[in-house]
């Protein structure tokens, strides 16, 4: 047994060199040719002749084991027959053995380059630590916004915008999902990929976080009823940045950082003691939601405002340049967009005051809220002729019509977000809902969640119905019909946003043959979470939000232009200014009226025209006409309906 336990003993240590790395099997496979070599030249020595000494023989056997080109150069039986043992040893050995050492050391070094393992070296770029459902628009959002990129690039003194993600995994699949994504494409060499995790000090250094002119924190999809959620992560990543920040004695960067449960907005503001814009992701969506159902039709709105593409959005613009001018004036001045108020400092924060007087002044420490479909449109053009300006004092007030019943909602399916939905019925003071929500998830489950995150629900009366709207029978039960409102929601608890939709859109084809053997039809919201998907039901009759491609726009814009954020919060909350319908018969117009003469109308009411919504769809499908040219006939037909801002 003892000589194999020798043999064992040299093979373990031969292994523990090997998984050194390739440095070390260098070595190894170097101490093998000297040997080899060493064991060429004592066999030829004895032979005597052509060898001084032992040296000349050592390197004559070295010479056959590295080039088989020496091979016709020997003369004698015993010299041809070691050479041609040692020519076979270094094809072995020499050739064979050191390409596929080097090889492989080659391999892993493209791979740990591909895997982004590299720190960068920028500054003034954007930081995204996640790769989610929501990075690739966002991304597409950033790339897409010349003007507010522009602004950006001046203020941090950059020449190109650069974006670095932190992915757990960068790969060269995530590179192809960037070239293929609409918005990015040609950009995709703006976008550098980091592998590592944003509690790991390493790949923030990677990325550069403490360098970066902003950073921004996506919430991270979790399976449910995990303890470690996305708003854990989140907190987790923050104050990673800060402990970092403090053991390089840097300033910290600016922060927008999504979170799921809204009530944990004074948990990140303690966690990171910097800059930081919170965006509340299911809130957000909640707040959309309930407006809509509020106002049917408003998605329509909330598409063209909150994702990228086409249309009109919403800017803030400094007072630097328009400082001394009234608001009135400035819109006078700007033709092409409709100023919806401006923003005062308060504090560390601001003062929203959307549809201000005609007459504010606008002072350099100023933000302007406007309209446009580009920033190009907010700044001045001496080309345009200036509007007559048009006098207001400021907002009116619009009493919401109280229901003379409580509205009746159906909501199909469950996922995190339902718990704030009902919060957001809730904060609707004199408005009753009666929400009936149809899962699998057991009843108790969801009592559960929504009592933890909502104490009090007066205003909501929620009934829970154990059944799967996927099984038609079980769907006919609930009688779909009988309701003013039916929400379609995307699971959370499926492996990916794709099955998730899938599930979405095939019970709402299931949904749309019920309802057509009714004659009532209930307004239809339905939520996707997979961005490719939008276009696969665009030719049906429901409302449709991508929750990822609203919340990428928010967090995208918020981190170019951070003022949005409050902007964003007070348009779309309850109370203050709501952007509703106006039945047009309730107005004095005349029989032609342009859209500027409406403005004029509307303002007499204290309220602010923003465009038309048609009862019947255009070519494209598009019934939302926003910010239409000022001089434009507005021709409005039976059922139009005006979109007005208003307070409430």
């Amino acid at each position: 047994m003892l000589p194999f336990r020798i043999i064992d003993r040299i093979k373990f240590i031969v292994e523990r060199q090997l998984v050194k790395g390739a440095g070390f099997q260098l070595l190894v496979v170097g101490v093998f040719i000297g040997l080899i070599s060493l064991i060429g030249g004592l066999l030829v020595v004895p032979q005597g002749g052509a060898f001084d000494d032992i040296g000349s023989a050592i390197w004559w056997a070295f010479l056959r084991l590295t080039d088989p080109g020496y091979l016709g150069d020997d003369v004698g039986t015993w010299q041809r027959f070691v050479s041609t043992l040692l020519t076979i040893s270094g094809y072995v050995v020499f050739m064979g053995t050191l390409v596929a050492i080097l090889t492989r050391w080659l391999i892993a070094k493209m791979a740990d380059l591909e895997r982004g393992l590299t720190p960068v070296t920028l500054k003034n770029h954007i930081v995204v630590l996640g790769w989610t459902s929501q990075t690739l628009p966002l991304l597409s959002e950033l790339l897409s916004s010349s003007g507010r990129v522009r602004r950006f690039l001046e203020k941090h003194d950059a020449q190109t915008l650069n974006l670095v993600v932190l992915s757990e995994h960068a790969s060269a699949g995530q590179v192809h999902e960037l070239r293929n994504e609409p918005g990015i494409r040609g950009k995709a060499r703006q976008v550098i990929l980091r592998s590592g995790l944003a509690i790991q000090p390493d790949a923030l250094n990677r990325v550069a976080c403490l360098d970066a002119a902003a950073v921004i924190v996506p919430s991270a999809a979790h399976e449910a009823g995990t303890l470690v959620t996305s708003d854990v992560e989140t907190v987790k990543a923050l104050l990673s940045i800060a402990a970092q920040a403090r053991h390089f004695g840097a300033p910290l960067p600016f922060v927008v950082a999504e979170i799921q449960d809204i009530r944990k907005h004074p948990v990140i503001e303690r966690a990171y003691p910097g800059a930081v814009e919170v965006v509340g992701g299911d809130a957000t969506i909640s707040r959309l939601m309930v407006q809509n159902i509020l106002h049917p039709g408003l998605s329509e709105i909330y598409n063209e405002l909150l994702t990228a593409g086409e249309g009109n959005e919403i800017y803030v613009r400094g007072g630097e340049s328009i400082a001394g001018m009234t608001l009135g004036e400035l819109a006078a001045q700007r033709p092409l967009a409709i100023v919806l108020g401006i923003l005062k400092p308060k504090g560390n924060s601001w003062d929203v005051r959307l549809m201000a007087p005609s007459d504010t002044p606008i002072e350099m420490a100023d933000r302007v809220i406007m309209l446009a479909r580009d920033y190009s449109e907010t700044e001045a053009n001496l080309k345009l002729p200036s509007l007559p300006t048009i006098t207001h004092g400021g907002a009116g007030r619009y009493l919401r019509k109280t229901a003379d019943r409580p509205r009746t909602i159906l909501v199909l399916g469950w996922n995190r977000r339902v718990p704030s939905l009902i919060a957001e019925f809730g904060s609707y003071a004199g408005q009753m809902f009666n929400v009936d929500i149809v899962s699998v998830v057991p009843a108790a489950e969801r009592e559960r969640d929504i009592t933890r995150y909502l104490q009090d629900r007066q205003e909501v009366t929620c009934r829970h119905i154990e059944a799967d709207y996927m099984v038609e029978d079980e769907l006919r039960k609930v009688n779909p019909a009988d309701y003013d409102a039916v929400i379609l929601l995307s699971s959370d608890r499926l492996a990916s946003g794709e099955e998730a939709d899938a599930r979405a859109m095939v019970g709402y084809l299931q949904l749309e043959d019920l309802l057509a053997e009714s004659p009532h039809r209930p307004q239809l919201i339905m939520e996707l979470s997979d961005p490719d998907n939008r276009h696969l039901l665009s030719g049906h009759q429901s409302e449709m939000m991508i929750s990822p491609m609203i919340l990428s726009h928010v967090l995208a814009q918020v981190a170019l232009r951070r003022e949005l954020r409050v902007v964003l919060d007070e348009l779309f909350t309850a109370g203050g200014a709501e952007i509703q319908f106006r039945d047009p018969r309730d107005y004095p117009l005349p029989a032609s009226v342009d859209f500027h003469l409406l403005e004029r109308i509307l303002s007499e009411r204290g309220e602010l025209a923003l465009g038309v919504f048609r009862h019947g769809a255009d070519v494209d499908g598009r019934r939302l006409e926003l910010n239409p040219p000022r001089k434009c006939f507005l021709d409005l037909q039976p059922d139009d309906q005006l979109v007005v801002l208003a307070n409430t």
